[in-house]
C-alpha cells in the first residue's frame, strides 16, 4: 500500500470500455492537495468502495444517474477523515462515510456526508453492511420480495455483499435459503458461514437441474443479481404470484449487443401474466433514502446479536482500484470488496 501525503493521487476515466473494462480505461493523476475555503472541509480517503454499478457510470448510454465524464475522477462511496475543516459541523478527525470517489484528497461543503460514531470499530462497515450493500438487501427484500416464513427464496450472487445479507435476513424471516454462488469454495462459506439450506455452484455444467433439485416445491421469492444463465434457470421454477426484486444484472453489464440464441422475451413476459409474478427493479437511495435510518438500527441490532455475518475482501492501494473493479465484474472476489487507500 502506497501511504501519501504530498499530493492528491487521483484515478480518473480515461477512455469508455467497449465491453469489458481494461486498466487503459483509467488513469492515474497527481494534483495538488486542495485547500478548503470558508464552509468546506477537506477530506483524506481511508476506504473506497468497489461496486457493479461502477461499470454503468463508465458508459455514456441512457441510465438512471449520470456517466463519469472522460478526465473525471471515478466515482465511489468512501469513508474519510476529516483533515481541515472552515465548516462549523466538523472538526479535524471526524470520520464521515460520502462520495467522493477514487481520489486521496477531496473537498465537502457537507452534503450528503453521514458522520460515523467516533466508537465504531470497522468503519469500512459504513460501505457494507451497514452502506448502500446492506441496505440494498434490506430494501429489495422486505419491500420487494415481501417473504414469508417456510417460503423458498433463492439469492444470486449469495456470497458477493448484497447477496450474504438477503439470504441471512431471509433466515431471520424463516424462509427456506438456496444461494447461487461461483465456486465451491464460495458455495462452502454461503452456507456453513452464513448458514443457507443450499448453495449451488452456477459453474457446474448441470447447474440447472441442481436447482431445480434444491427447490422441489418451487421459487416464491428471487433476489436477482445477475441474469444470464442463472436467471434462465430460475424462471421455470417461479410460482405463481412469486416476487423477484431486480438488484443488479451483473452477467450483462458488458455487453455490447443483445446476447446470442433465441428471443426470451416471449417467454418471460407469458411466465410473468399466467403466474402474476412482480419483477420490479429498484435504485436503493433513489427509491428509499427515507428509510435508511430504519435499515441502520435494525441491521446493527443484528449485528449486535450475532444475527447477521459479513466479510470483507480489502485490497490495499488506491492504485490497485481498476484492477480490483476489473476483477470484480468478473466474479473474483469474495465478499465486499473495499480498497483500503
Amino acid at each position: 500500500m502506497t501511504t501519501n501525503t504530498q499530493s492528491n493521487r487521483r484515478i480518473v476515466l480515461a477512455s469508455r470500455p467497449q465491453g469489458a473494462p481494461t486498466a487503459a480505461n483509467f488513469r492515474l493523476e497527481e494534483a495538488a492537495i486542495p485547500v478548503p475555503t470558508a464552509g468546506q472541509i477537506l477530506l483524506r480517503t481511508e476506504y473506497l468502495s468497489l461496486d457493479p454499478y461502477m461499470r454503468g457510470r463508465m458508459s455514456d448510454g441512457p441510465s438512471y444517474a449520470e456517466p463519469v465524464a472522460l478526465g473525471e475522477v471515478m466515482v465511489g462511496g468512501t469513508v474519510s477523515r476529516v483533515e481541515q475543516s472552515m465548516h462549523p459541523d466538523f472538526k479535524v478527525g471526524d470520520r464521515v462515510q460520502g462520495y467522493v470517489g477514487w481520489q486521496d484528497y477531496a473537498l465537502s461543503d457537507g452534503t450528503a456526508l453521514v458522520k460515523l460514531a467516533p466508537e465504531m470499530q470497522h468503519p469500512s462497515q459504513a460501505l457494507g453492511v451497514l452502506g448502500m450493500p446492506g441496505f440494498t438487501a434490506y430494501m429489495g427484500l422486505l419491500d420487494i420480495g415481501q417473504p414469508k416464513a417456510s417460503e423458498t427464496l433463492v439469492v444470486a450472487a449469495a456470497s458477493g455483499a448484497v447477496g450474504s445479507v438477503v439470504g441471512q435476513i431471509g433466515k431471520i424471516l424463516g424462509c427456506r435459503v438456496v444461494g447461487i454462488a461461483g465456486g465451491a469454495d464460495k458455495c462452502s462459506y454461503v452456507t456453513d458461514e452464513l448458514g443457507f439450506d443450499v448453495c449451488i455452484d452456477r459453474r457446474d455444467p448441470d447447474f440447472a437441474a441442481q436447482l431445480a433439485s434444491a427447490c422441489p416445491d418451487g421459487i416464491d421469492v428471487y433476489y436477482e443479481n445477475v441474469g444470464g444463465a442463472v436467471f434462465d434457470a430460475v424462471l421455470p421454477l417461479l410460482n405463481t404470484g412469486a416476487r423477484v426484486p431486480v438488484c443488479g444484472l451483473i452477467a450483462h453489464y458488458n455487453d455490447t449487443e443483445l446476447p446470442a440464441g433465441p428471443d426470451r422475451l416471449g417467454l418471460l413476459t407469458r411466465t410473468l401474466l399466467v403466474k402474476r409474478i412482480r419483477m420490479q427493479g429498484f435504485i436503493i437511495f433513489d427509491d428509499y433514502a427515507h428509510r435508511y435510518p430504519e435499515f441502520f438500527t435494525q441491521m446493527n441490532q443484528w449485528l449486535q446479536d450475532g444475527r447477521i455475518q459479513f466479510r470483507e475482501d480489502i485490497i490495499e492501494g488506491l492504485e490497485q482500484a481498476p484492477e480490483g473493479l476489473i476483477g470484480l465484474l468478473q466474479g473474483h472476489n469474495f465478499g465486499k470488496l473495499i480498497v483500503r487507500v
